[in-house]
């Protein structure tokens, strides 16, 4: 019988491996004494460890000291497999949303490190919206107002810091997001390609998710008059109400 040979490998990738591995199986956030137990890595090389793997967004460190899993696996996941519960319900909402405004809707998800796309339905019209499943996008989006706005406080507080964003330079602006949840944006991404936002909520008002119509800006809606606007308030109720 024939001997398998074995191959070469990096012992501290696997390392590396296992440390997301404990924060995984653990199903909740853990201090660096509990990762240290379960890795029985070294202090001072768990450090190193966990600081590349923080520098490379795959583990974050809150203000509690601490970690939870990365936005960067979450946009690998999401690349990686598209059938994931939430996936597959908002999938229907999003090809009528795109068949209704023609325009090209995205399904956003808010991570540490911001909102993060999981999900695109496409329109039939030939556009670069600047952006595809697994890409973070940035605070002056539509979806980013939103995340700014609804996500959870531990979310968004490096987000804010990271950005220097303050909700009392766009007062007006955030009062009207909150209160009408729907956010709007002008070439956040590519110039002429603008996008309409929707917090997604479940029952306790947790944002977990975001869709964005993204097209030609003067395909997009720019205030709360337009028809477009109001069947987008219409589909988050329904659609929040679903969740």
């Amino acid at each position: 019988m024939e001997t398998k040979k074995k191959k070469d490998t990096i012992s501290s990738l696997s390392t590396g491996i296992s440390i997301l591995d404990v924060i995984v199986q653990a199903k909740k956030p853990l201090k660096i004494t509990d990762i240290q137990e379960e890795t029985k890595v070294t202090k001072t090389n768990l450090y190193k460890y966990i600081n590349t793997l923080m520098q490379d967004d795959l583990i974050f460190r809150d203000e509690n000291g601490l970690y939870h899993l990365g936005s960067k696996l979450i946009q690998y996941g999401m690349t990686a497999i598209g059938n994931q519960d939430i996936l597959v319900s908002i999938s229907p909402y999003l090809q009528s949303i795109s068949e209704h405004t023609n325009n090209s809707a995205l399904f956003s998800v808010p991570t540490f490190n911001g909102p993060v796309i999981a999900k695109i339905n496409r329109s039939n019209q030939i556009l670069n919206i600047g952006a595809e499943i697994g890409t973070l996008l940035p605070p002056n989006s539509s979806t980013g107002k939103i995340f700014t706005i609804f996500a959870d406080h531990q979310k968004t507080k490096s987000w804010k810091e990271k950005h220097d964003i303050s909700e009392h330079n766009h007062a007006e602006e955030t009062k009207t997001i909150r209160k009408e949840k729907i956010a709007f944006a002008e070439n956040p991404l590519i110039s002429e390609i603008s996008s309409v936002s929707i917090p997604i909520l479940n029952y306790t008002n947790e944002l977990i998710g975001i869709i964005s119509v993204v097209g030609f800006s003067s395909d997009i809606p720019k205030t709360l008059q337009d028809p477009v606007s109001e069947y987008l308030q219409t589909m988050q109720s329904k659609i929040s109400m679903d969740f």
